[in-house]
């Protein structure tokens, strides 16, 4: 699965399960904050690695862009 795909797929389900209600935030704008965290972690597990003289191991590709408007 694409980056784009996986996060259209966490917009999809945030939606599908109301999950934004708690907020009152977009499901857009939450997908967008989840996959910030995804990425900001694996960046962290790289800089832990290369703390321990590991090689990176993560991927920490960003997420290309998409419109955030496009009705899933």
């Amino acid at each position: 699965m694409d980056k784009i795909t996986f996060r259209k797929e966490l917009e999809y389900l945030i939606n599908r399960y109301s999950m934004e209600n708690g907020s009152q935030t977009p499901d857009f704008i939450l997908a967008d904050y989840l996959v910030g965290c995804l990425e900001a972690f694996n960046t962290a597990v790289n800089d832990r690695g290369r703390w321990y003289g590991s090689t990176p191991v993560v991927d920490t590709t960003v997420i290309d862009p998409i419109d955030k408007y496009e009705v899933l």
